[in-house]
């Protein structure tokens, strides 16, 4: 066999083939890119600085009668599905504590009913509240008066009252989770 022998040969315009060279070259781009992404992680990545937190007793100064409970109660939740720190019943057997005010609650009517200007068909509800981080081990505040708002819309055909009562368990649900990742994730 020689090099000018037809079987080894290409057609003109037509480049010569390597199979062996593509082979390792399409194996090495895969090794590479498995080992791009052996250390990828789902999640944040972050641990807080604290193992236990405690959630104090949620304070209402808003405009929202008996907020409080429902929100304390979403707040836990919202930590216990995270799953990165443990909850403690009191302050003194956490390692840090968290304190959550709820500071204001409006509406602001943003679609007017077709049959009558002056009546509103969908509010937008605001609850805004502001949490403060504090280390108990060492007594150094994390971060204090971090502002928060949920906001969900409303729907006024069942009736103004019975919407906002509807829908303040999915503002408290919002609201705890901006609490849960404001406190977890890196800030």
């Amino acid at each position: 066999m020689s090099i000018s022998d037809p079987r080894y040969s290409c057609p003109p315009g037509r480049p010569v083939r390597h199979p062996l060279i593509a082979r390792l070259l399409a194996g090495s781009l895969l090794l590479l890119g498995l080992a791009a992404c052996a250390h990828y992680q789902l999640g944040t990545g972050a641990r807080p600085g604290f193992a236990t937190l405690y959630v104090a007793p949620v304070e209402n100064r808003s405009s929202l009668p008996q907020a409080q409970a429902t929100v304390a109660a979403e707040i836990r939740e919202a930590f216990i599905k995270d799953g990165r720190v443990a909850l403690a019943s009191s302050a003194a057997g956490a390692d840090a504590t968290l304190r959550v005010t709820l500071t204001g609650y409006d509406r602001d009517a943003a679609v007017a009913r077709a049959s009558d200007t002056g009546l509103a068909r969908k509010f937008n509800l605001h609850l805004r509240a502001t949490c403060t981080l504090v280390d108990n081990r060492s007594g150094k505040t994390l971060f204090a008066g971090r502002a928060l708002v949920a906001t969900k819309d409303v729907y006024t055909d069942s009736g103004q009252v019975q919407s906002e009562y509807q829908a303040v368990p999915l503002l408290a649900g919002d609201l705890a989770w901006q609490v849960a990742h404001t406190v977890l994730d890196v800030w």
